[in-house]
């Protein structure tokens, strides 16, 4: 368990979550639990598979991609404490809910992985890092959960216990007609150190609540890449395609494995909680396929320290996905959440992730919004007053049988 939890982060830009947040207003009464035998193994597997699940829908071939599965899922999670009828049933089978729910599993792997519940400091633009000077710094682990909710909108009492006593949150008004997407973008920025600026592109008149969950990570390796880079080495691209770029290189012994058709690497960082796994298939074999349960586990149980030679590129890019499709494609078709509010229904759901890997670690982060409008009911079409002298029939629907009729020309008049 230990292995493929920080495999699991590594994929996934390495997510947690955050403790109590101060600045939302909390269901009163209600401190945080602590869980008691939570299934996070099965929770741990469910998104492990739902993450390679996602990726092999949204991947293209060749191209790069950084998403994050536990943001994802923490997101979800808590759309899932609001879930009724069939959506529950979806969001289950989706992403490997357990049968109680996903609640008391995200409580324990917060604690457990958190570092801090503070927004992570701002990077130092200035500062300089020489790889081979000084020890390395303590990992940084964060995420925020969080609730915007339309000023005035009722949210139900249950869904903000659980938020409460399970996530460590609770809800922020504001309002959508106003400057909502400011605030909940600043949220992001700061959670993210400001790796991630923007959540959603826009948010309609229509919105009532957004759940919003946002990760961020920084992590030093153990020991740094130190050996001298190779330049101008070549990297081939899926369609046979070349380009030119600089590999860093680390000689040494290092956890190791290897199957059919690929072999992995383990790269701790400080502390040796944290580890990412470089995986990487024989030439014009598929890297979605390595992020599979099966292999993972196999990468998990064949790890053995050996004498390695690595060479390995730096990189620093983004992706960002609209979920609806993809979802929707693997399973999630409901649309029922009306334990957050009543009628409300799943508008948009945006993932955005960056990761950023050098010679002295990684830099990561990831934001996961989900928008929510509430349904009314249908403006009425006529308007009936009855404020003047009417008819009535009382009648046999399936025969239209006439039990009673007759008028009311006086309703104060008792004759």
């Amino acid at each position: 368990m230990r292995r493929l939890l920080p495999a699991l982060l590594a994929v996934a830009a390495l997510s947690a979550c955050a403790m109590t947040d101060s600045s939302a207003v909390t269901a009163k009464g209600v401190k945080r639990e602590t869980p008691k035998d939570p299934p996070v193994a099965e929770t741990v597997r469910g998104l492990t598979s739902f993450g390679h699940a996602l990726f092999a829908a949204t991947a293209s071939p060749g191209a790069n991609t950084v998403l994050s599965p536990l943001s994802i899922g923490y997101a979800f999670g808590l759309a899932r404490a609001g879930a009724a009828g069939t959506t529950a049933t979806e969001l289950d089978a989706l992403f490997g809910f357990p049968s109680g729910g996903p609640h008391t599993s995200f409580n324990a792997l917060t604690r457990q992985i958190v570092t801090t519940d503070e927004p992570p400091p701002l990077p130092d633009p200035d500062a300089e890092r020489d790889a081979q000077a000084g020890a390395p710094e303590p990992p940084i682990v964060g995420i925020a959960n969080a609730l915007f909710t339309q000023e005035g909108l009722s949210v139900k009492p249950g869904f903000l216990r659980t938020l409460a006593a399970q996530y460590g949150t609770g809800v922020r008004q504001v309002d959508f007609a106003g400057d909502a997407a400011g605030v909940i973008n600043a949220w992001a920025e700061e959670r993210t150190a400001g790796r991630i600026r923007k959540v959603f592109d826009n948010l309609p008149a229509r919105t009532r609540l957004v759940l919003a969950n946002a990760v961020y990570l920084k992590a030093d390796w153990t020991i740094p890449f130190t050996d001298a880079p190779e330049e101008g080495a070549t990297f081939t691209r899926a369609d046979g395609t070349t380009t030119r770029t600089t590999l860093m290189r680390r000689d040494g012994f290092l956890p190791y494995a290897s199957g059919s058709g690929w072999q992995a690497v383990e790269l701790r960082y400080a502390g040796d909680e944290l580890a990412m796994w470089v995986l990487v298939p024989r030439a014009g074999g598929s890297p979605g396929d390595l992020l599979s349960p099966a292999v993972m586990a196999e990468v998990a149980a064949g790890l053995g320290e050996r004498p390695v030679r690595l060479a390995l590129p730096r990189w620093d890019f983004s992706t960002s996905l609209d979920l609806a499709e993809p979802l929707a494609k693997l399973g999630l078709r409901g649309n029922d959440y009306s334990g957050i509010v009543d009628g409300a229904l799943l508008d948009q759901a945006i993932h955005r992730a960056n990761i950023a890997v050098d010679e002295w670690g990684t830099e990561a982060a990831a934001v996961t919004g989900l928008m929510f409008a509430v349904s009314a009911p249908a403006p009425p079409e006529a308007e009936v007053r009855a404020d003047h002298p009417f008819a009535f029939a009382i009648v046999h629907r399936p025969t239209l049988t006439p039990l009673f009729i007759g008028q009311v020309g006086d309703p104060s008049a008792s004759n």
